[in-house]
Order: structure tokens, then C-alpha cells, then sequence
């Protein structure tokens, strides 16, 4: 088998918001080609226009190659030789960043293509289930004008989330900061009100984690307020801290009542090496695409269960990235949660009509994919859809 071309489909949401902080709102799907008929299909959670760019780019001398060039003839079979073929050719320019962003979307693929051939599903290449089931948990973004508006919206996903059968999730929580989903600027004491009521929503035993999109400027001003959630049980806390400020994520690593997770930006293991290691996070969450594909990611989960860190993978795309995230999180022992939202509890279109991700929640939890491949369906009349919006620089 022979990979014959790699097409890149940028698609974007109706009305697309710059000053909103989701990133559900615009996508690059790869579509990778075989001369077998068989296609592998994959995403990554960048800026669609740099990782399109990246991929289709030619080359202009040994160690900056174009992608697409690489893989042109490659055998689409040989997954880790083809990620080290990617990286290599590429390292000048695309060793970090959307480049790996761009990396992690055709590995997707590719790995999609070998269950595909294979007839099994992606997670039985990967090693196997080391579980009989995935538990995923609820992303909620709340809205509102008000901190008022801002807690009845989050208490009112949560319930409705409890109600869909999860057993738990995590609350955007943040008034103001770099990355506030809305332009709300609120305190900390306000935060520390709206995190109760949703305790108090739903009660001790379903879990709660926290995500506060990198707020405070140092571990100081952080625990001046988490100091007092620890009577929440929050399951973690995301993000407190720029992910750069290593020295920072230690303290709260030491000092804080909760689990510190933290990698969602990070595009490579050893990124993910020095957040452990320096940084002592309990949680590392690798997001599939962006930290180079299904290839490194297990690279990155085997180093957090040598060191006896969890594994919670960021996703906040398409059914796409969900799939690829739950045969990574079937593959590891130590993988709590999945983040996930099926299509009747979310606002984005490319979530609701892009791709099925086919998977099966009863009771809270996940069956293992079953299909070949990542046993996505891919709408292409949706892609054509979405893809006619694309904005062209």
C-alpha cells in the first residue's frame, strides 16, 4: 500500500467569533489517500490556515521538507518510521508548534488507515485495552453578562449533563484572565461562590474538576484562593499558571489541595518531560493532535505512568479527536477521564455535524470503539458545507 495524496479541508463555523475563547469554532481535517482505496482521516487543534500551510508547503532544503512530499509513495503502514521521516524532514521549521500541530493530524490518519487495513480498531495496535470501559467527562463553557448569569448558565449545564447520564465534568470557571471565554471580569471570592453552588448542584459523589484557562500570574495569587476549595474534592485543577512557569505549577504541585494538570498547548514529549519533572504535575493531558498524534501521545502517557501520573487527554474539537483521544485512553491503565460531549449538549456545528466519533454512552460510561480504523464517519457534505465558508489569505 502506497500514500497516494493528502488533501487538508479547512472548515469554519457560521458566525465565528475572534473574542471567544473556543477553538470548536474552526478545523483542519486530513484526509490521507491510499492506493487501496483505503483513506485514514484526522485532525489537529491549531490554527487551521498555519497547519494547512505547513502540510502543503514544498521544500526548500534537507531540513525543511514539505509534509506532503515526504509521505507522497510512503508505505502508510509504518506509523512510528513515517512520524520520525515527518519530524526529521521538517525539524528546522516545524519542530514545535503548528508544525507538530500539522504532524499529529496525518499520524491520526495514518493510524486510521492501518486499522482500516488491519480490520481492527486503532486500539488494539496501540497495545490493547488495558480497560473494559472509558469514563468521560462533560467540558462546560458557561455564558453570561453577569456573575450572576455566569453561575445559573454553569449550574444549569451541570444538572443537564447529570441528567445525559455523566459522572462528571469540568467547569470553565474563570472572571477575567488572558483567556476568559467571555469578557466577564469578576474576583476570586466570586469564582469560589459559583465552583460551591455547582458542588451543591450535583452533590459529593459526582466529580468535579475546574478549569481556570491559565488566570493567575504566579503560584502565590493561586493559592491565595484554592486554599479554599479543598472542602469542593475537586478531582483537579486546570491550568492555574501560564504552562511555561515550571517553578510555579511545583509549588502548586506541593501546596495545593487538589491535582495540578496542566499540557494542552504542548506539542512534544519532552515538553511534557519537563512539566512532570520540574513542573510535578499530577495530570498531564496531551491533546492527540496537537502533540504530534496517536505516536507520541502514547510516548507521552507511557512517561506519566513510569513517573505515577494520570493521564486526562485534552480534546476540544470534532468526533474526529474524541475517537482518536478514546483509543488512547482504552491503550493506557491510567487514564481516569476523556473529555467529551456528544452532540445534543453542545453549540458547535462542527461538533454536531462534521464527524460521528462512534462511540456508546450507557451509564455513564464508554464502550471501546469497535470498529476498524478510529471507527469515525466523516460527513463530506458537512465538510463541503463548512468548507465553503473557508476565509482565504
Amino acid at each position: 500500500m502506497k500514500i497516494t495524496d493528502i488533501k487538508s479541508y479547512i472548515v469554519v463555523a457560521p458566525d465565528l467569533r475572534e473574542d471567544a475563547t473556543s477553538s470548536s469554532q474552526d478545523n483542519i481535517v486530513v484526509v490521507v489517500h491510499t492506493d487501496e482505496g483505503i483513506t485514514g482521516v484526522g485532525e489537529t487543534d491549531t490554527g487551521p490556515w498555519i497547519a494547512k500551510s505547513v502540510i502543503e508547503s514544498p521544500g526548500s532544503h534537507s531540513m525543511a521538507l514539505g509534509i506532503k512530499d515526504l509521505l507522497i509513495g510512503q508505505d502508510p503502514l509504518q506509523t512510528s518510521a513515517l512520524w520520525q521521516k515527518m519530524y526529521v524532514g521538517t525539524c528546522m521549521s516545524t519542530r514545535r508548534g503548528a508544525g507538530m500541530c500539522a504532524i499529529g493530524a496525518i499520524d491520526m490518519a495514518l493510524w486510521d488507515i492501518k486499522g482500516k487495513a488491519l480490520n481492527q480498531p486503532v486500539y488494539k495496535l496501540l497495545g490493547g485495552a488495558q480497560v473494559n470501559h472509558i469514563v468521560p467527562y462533560a467540558s462546560l463553557q458557561p455564558h453570561g453578562d453577569t456573575v450572576e448569569q455566569y453561575q445559573d448558565s454553569l449550574v444549569k449545564w451541570l444538572l443537564l449533563t447529570k441528567e445525559h447520564g455523566f459522572q462528571a465534568a469540568k467547569l470553565e470557571c474563570t472572571l477575567g484572565g488572558p483567556y476568559a471565554h467571555t469578557g466577564l471580569q469578576g474576583t476570586d471570592e466570586e469564582m469560589t461562590e459559583i465552583i460551591t453552588a455547582c458542588r451543591e448542584a450535583v452533590g459529593k459523589e459526582f466529580a468535579l474538576m475546574v478549569d481556570v484557562q491559565y488566570l493567575w500570574r504566579d503560584a502565590k495569587s493561586a493559592l491565595r484562593t484554592i486554599r479554599h476549595w479543598e472542602h469542593l474534592d475537586l478531582f483537579f485543577l486546570e491550568t492555574p499558571l501560564l504552562v511555561d512557569n515550571l517553578e510555579g505549577y511545583a509549588v502548586l504541585a506541593r501546596e495545593a489541595p487538589m491535582r495540578i494538570a496542566a499540557g494542552e498547548w504542548l506539542n512534544h514529549r519532552l515538553e511534557f518531560l519537563e512539566l512532570m519533572d520540574a513542573g510535578r504535575i499530577e495530570v498531564a493531558q496531551p491533546d492527540v493532535g496537537r502533540v504530534g498524534g496517536l505516536t507520541e501521545a502514547m510516548r507521552v502517557c507511557h512517561m506519566a505512568e513510569d513517573r505515577g501520573r494520570l493521564i486526562v487527554p485534552h480534546c476540544w474539537n470534532s468526533g474526529i479527536g474524541i475517537a482518536a483521544s478514546a483509543h488512547l485512553a482504552a491503550a493506557i491503565p491510567h487514564c481516569p477521564f476523556i473529555e467529551y460531549l456528544p452532540a445534543d449538549l453542545t453549540d458547535s456545528p462542527l461538533r454536531t455535524e462534521l464527524a460521528g466519533d462512534g462511540l456508546s454512552m450507557e451509564d455513564g460510561v464508554l464502550s471501546l470503539p469497535a470498529k476498524p480504523g478510529l471507527g469515525i464517519e466523516l460527513n463530506f457534505d458537512a465538510l463541503e458545507k463548512f468548507r465553503s465558508a473557508e476565509i482565504v489569505l
